[in-house]
């Protein structure tokens, strides 16, 4: 993949600095999401993760954010039920913008004009920089949610996994969810879901990780180019 990988650097490079000549576009999408990180993501309130006594010590934030797109297009490509995901570490330190490293992985159904276009879209829903970003393939098996679970499985779990569970603290049976919080570049959201991790883990490649319990969510953007295009590049 490492042609494919080259493309999504070169794409995401020229979203993020403005200078894309791309057509229309629009996604809304809903994000299964966990991360090593302690209830709730303490990243939209401070410049560092989590400090880790599990494992390797230190400051770092190992995600898996699993996307189904509801309904979108990339001028006349159709991205509807696309299924793809985004596993990494955000690194030590977000006030800078520079992340440590990301994997985007398609789902092997995708074509290459949709894996481009949704190259191109995460690019605006992370717009940062990463010391690594490469591309993947994989079946995207599963990937089911409700008000009090929420799973989603690369190639049976092999490749990656995250099961959630509804967070207990809730004055109702209805889940607890954050409001009018911003998720990186995205301007609408439909509310941060909070669902505790039972496990999220990324099992390919030379960085494998696995945690248990920590934190988790869900999550609906919804982005178009209008919106890339009137909006100055995001910062955490």
């Amino acid at each position: 993949m490492k042609a494919a990988s080259l493309l999504l650097v070169a794409v995401l490079a020229a979203v993020t600095t403005g200078h894309s000549s791309a057509p229309a576009w629009s996604m809304n999408a809903t994000v299964i999401e966990a991360c090593s990180c302690t209830m709730f993501c303490p990243c939209y309130f401070n410049p560092k993760p989590t400090p880790h006594e599990h494992g390797a010590s230190g400051h770092y934030c190992k995600f898996n954010n699993a996307f189904r797109v509801n309904h979108g297009n990339y001028g006349g490509v159709k991205l509807d039920g696309a299924k793809f995901w985004v596993s990494g570490d955000l690194g030590g330190d977000f006030s800078q913008g520079q992340m440590d490293w990301a994997v985007v992985t398609f789902d092997k159904s995708l074509s290459k004009e949709q894996r481009d276009a949704i190259g191109t879209i995460v690019g605006r829903v992370y717009p940062v920089k990463w010391n690594s970003l490469t591309t993947a393939e994989a079946n995207i098996d599963r990937w089911e949610a409700n008000k009090d679970m929420a799973v989603a499985t690369m190639d049976g779990g092999k490749t990656a996994e995250v099961r959630l569970h509804r967070a207990t603290s809730s004055n109702t049976p209805d889940p607890v969810v954050i409001k009018n919080l911003k998720y990186w570049g995205v301007p609408r959201n439909d509310g941060f879901v909070l669902m505790p991790n039972d496990v999220e883990a990324y099992r390919a490649g030379p960085k494998p990780y696995e945690y248990k319990g920590t934190n988790g969510f869900m999550i609906t953007v919804d982005i178009n180019s209008k919106d890339a295009a009137n909006t100055p590049k995001a910062k955490m």
